[in-house]
C-alpha cells in the first residue's frame, strides 16, 4: 500500500491522482504498515518502509542532512522516461552526492532523479513535484509542441516501475474493461447539418471554393482521388437542385454515420438554437460560428440515431461562461431528444478553467472540450476520463483526434497519407496505456465536399483489430464512474495465490473492471525498459478475486 506524505497539496489533488493510478492508498500515518511512501514537502516517514519516494524541485533540510547538493534549473524540461521523454512543466533541480543517478538530465549529465544509499529499502530523491506536475497538466493542459505525449499516464508508469523494481508487489485496477484493449468514443460535432440552410454565406462559397478548384488543384498535387474529384463536382452540379427542394441534401450526414457505423454506437453533439453564435472569451460574438439550421427540425434523424443506440449531447453556445444559459441549452436538447442525462462538448471548443464548474451547475453529466483546434493528441495529457478539481460530480471525458485538426489547411493540413501514422500513433498509445481514445468526425466530414469518410472508416478497422471497446460518451463516462467508485478492501498472499477483496458495483450493460497484479522484479536496467511491463497477470475484477501468481 502507497502512504502520501504532503505538506503541499490539497486533498483533492491527490485523491484525484490515485483515481487515475487506482492502487491502494491513504495518507500517511505512523504504522500505517505502507511499503511505499510518497514525500512531497519537507516532511519524512517516522519508520522505514520499503521504498520512499521524496519528489520536489526545492532543497530541504534532509538534504542538507545527507550531503545532496540540489541545484534549481529553473521551469520545464523533458525527464527521461521508460516510455519515452516526459515533459516537466513546473521548478525541476539536478542532485549531486553519495548514490546511483536513476535518471540523469542529458544536458548538464546531472541525476534528475537519485537513489541514496539507505539502511534498509530504498529512498529515491526526484527533482520535480509530482502533485504540482498533475496539478498543472489538469487545469492548464500542455502545449501543442507536446499533444502527443500522454504526460499524465507515463508520470503513473514511471512511479509503477519505481514500485515494482524495488520487490514490491502492486495491484491496480487498470483504465481496461474487462475483454478489451481500451475504449473507443465516436462522436460527432453537427455544425451544420444542410446545404440548403446555407445559401450566399461564407460556408457555402468555401464549399464552391473546395469543391471545385481546391478538388483540382488537390487531385493534381496526388492528395484527392480521381473519384473523389468526381464526387465534388457532382455536388456542385446538384446543388440548385437541392435549393429547390427536388434533390436529396448531400450535408444531411446521418444515413451515412449510421452506414460506416453499422453496429458500432456514437455520440452526437448538436447545437440548440438556430442563429445563436454566443459570445467568446472577449464577450464578442463571432457570426460564423452560428448554426444555421433549427434541431426542430432534425427530431426524425434524432429519433432515427436513438433508435440504433446512439447518444445525443449537447453542442454547447454559451453554456461554458454561463450557467443559466447551460440549464436553458441542455433543456432544450432534452426536450426535442428525450434525453434527459446529458453531456456537452462546446462549440469551437470554447473554455476557460471556471467552465467545467459552470457545466456542473448548468446539471450537466460530463464535457467533452478538452482537445486541441489545431492539432490531435493530449491536450491535458491523460487517456482517462478525470473529475474536474473542485467539482463533485462532472466528469471530462478528453477529447484526441479531431478531422478537421489533421486535414484543414489553416491546421495541420496533412493529407491521408500523412495523416495515417500520427493517428496511429495515438491508438497504439491507447493500446498501451488503456483509457479512452475519442475521435470527433463532424457531420460534413463524411460527405463532400470533404470526402473523409474513407480515413474515418480505416480507423474504425483499425480500432476493431486492436480489441476497442465502443462507447457512446455517457458509457465512456459511467465506466469509469464504475472504476472510479470500486475500492480494494484488503489484499492477501497464500501459497503463490493472492486474494482480493474488493467493493464494486458493477453495471449489466458495461465491461467489467479487471484487477492486474504486478510481480516484484529487480535490476539495474528494469527502470528503462521500453514498451510496458510484462510480468503482470490480469483478472476480472469481482468481490472476492483469486489470481495465481508468483511467489
Amino acid at each position: 500500500m502507497i502512504g502520501v506524505l504532503a505538506d503541499g497539496p490539497e486533498a483533492g489533488l491527490i485523491e484525484e491522482f490515485f483515481e487515475l493510478f487506482k492502487t491502494p492508498w491513504g495518507l500517511y500515518r505512523e504504522g500505517g504498515g505502507f511499503d511505499v511512501v510518497i514525500c512531497s514537502g519537507d516532511r519524512r516517514p517516522d519508520h522505514p518502509a520499503k521504498l520512499v519516494l521524496i519528489y520536489g524541485s526545492e532543497e530541504t533540510d534532509w538534504d542538507r542532512l545527507h550531503g545532496l547538493r540540489v541545484r534549481s534549473r529553473g521551469v520545464e524540461t523533458m525527464l527521461p522516461g521508460p516510455s519515452g521523454e516526459i515533459p516537466v512543466y513546473e521548478r525541476w533541480s539536478t542532485f549531486e552526492g553519495t548514490g546511483v543517478s536513476l535518471l540523469t538530465d542529458p544536458r548538464s549529465s546531472e541525476a534528475l532523479a537519485f537513489e541514496l544509499p539507505a539502511p534498509s529499502g530504498r529512498v529515491v530523491r526526484l527533482g520535480f513535484d509530482l502533485f504540482r506536475e498533475i496539478r498543472h497538466l489538469l487545469t492548464e493542459g500542455q502545449p501543442v509542441c507536446h499533444a502527443a505525449t500522454p504526460t499524465v499516464e507515463m508520470h503513473i508508469d514511471l512511479l509503477r516501475r519505481l514500485i515494482v523494481g524495488s520487490g514490491i508487489r502492486l495491484v491496480e485496477i487498470p483504465p481496461v474493461p474487462a475483454g478489451y484493449n481500451f475504449i473507443a468514443c465516436l462522436t460527432h460535432d453537427v455544425d451544420h447539418a444542410e446545404v440548403r440552410r446555407h445559401k450566399w454565406d461564407r460556408a457555402l462559397a468555401g464549399f464552391l471554393y473546395r469543391a471545385t478548384f481546391g478538388s483540382l488543384l488537390d487531385f493534381c498535387v496526388g492528395r484527392r482521388s480521381l473519384g473523389d474529384l468526381g464526387r465534388n463536382w457532382a455536388a456542385v452540379v446538384k446543388l440548385p437542385f437541392v435549393f429547390l427542394g427536388v434533390a436529396k441534401d448531400f450535408w444531411l450526414p446521418f444515413e451515412r454515420y449510421l452506414e460506416i457505423e453499422k453496429g458500432l454506437v456514437s455520440t452526437f453533439f448538436f447545437t440548440p438554437r438556430k442563429g445563436e453564435a454566443g459570445l467568446n472569451s472577449k464577450g464578442e460574438a463571432v457570426a460564423m460560428r452560428a448554426a444555421r439550421y433549427d434541431l426542430a427540425d432534425l427530431v426524425p434523424e434524432l429519433a432515427r440515431l436513438t433508435a440504433v443506440g446512439d447518444e445525443i449531447g449537447l453542442h454547447g453556445i454559451d453554456a461554458w461562461r454561463d450557467a443559466v444559459k447551460g440549464r436553458e441549452e441542455r433543456e432544450r436538447i432534452a426536450q426535442l431528444s428525450g434525453q434527459k442525462e446529458m453531456g456537452v462538448r462546446m462549440h469551437w471548443l470554447y473554455f476557460d478553467q471556471n467552465a467545467p464548474a459552470r457545466l456542473e451547475e448548468a446539471g450537466l453529466s460530463y464535457d467533452s472540450t478538452s482537445g486541441y483546434n489545431e492539432t490531435v493528441g493530449y491536450r491535458v495529457g491523460t487517456t482517462q476520463v478525470f473529475k474536474p478539481l473542485g467539482l463533485k460530480r462532472l466528469l471530462e471525458l478528453p477529447m484526441h483526434v479531431m478531422d478537421t485538426a489533421l486535414f484543414y489547411p489553416c491546421y495541420r493540413n496533412l493529407s491521408r497519407q500523412e495523416a495515417w501514422p500520427v493517428v496511429e500513433d495515438l491508438v497504439r498509445k491507447a493500446e498501451h496505456f488503456g483509457g479512452v481514445l475519442t475521435v470527433n468526425w463532424h457531420d460534413r466530414s463524411v460527405v463532400p465536399e470533404r470526402l473523409w469518410g474513407g480515413f474515418y472508416i480505416d480507423l474504425l478497422a483499425d480500432l476493431k483489430q486492436n480489441r476497442a471497446w465502443f462507447a457512446t460518451a455517457a458509457d465512456t463516462v459511467s465506466w469509469f464512474r464504475m472504476r472510479r467508485a470500486a475500492l480494494i478492501e484488503g489484499l492477501s498472499f497464500e501459497n503463490e495465490t493472492l486474494t482480493v477483496k474488493a467493493q464494486l458495483k458493477p453495471k449489466d450493460h458495461l465491461p467489467g473492471l479487471t484487477i492486474r497484479v504486478h510481480n516484484p522484479a529487480s535490476g539495474a536496467d528494469f527502470l528503462h525498459k521500453p514498451g510496458g511491463l510484462a510480468q503482470f497477470v490480469d483478472a476480472p475484477l469481482c468481490e472476492h478475486t483469486k489470481i495465481a501468481v508468483a511467489a
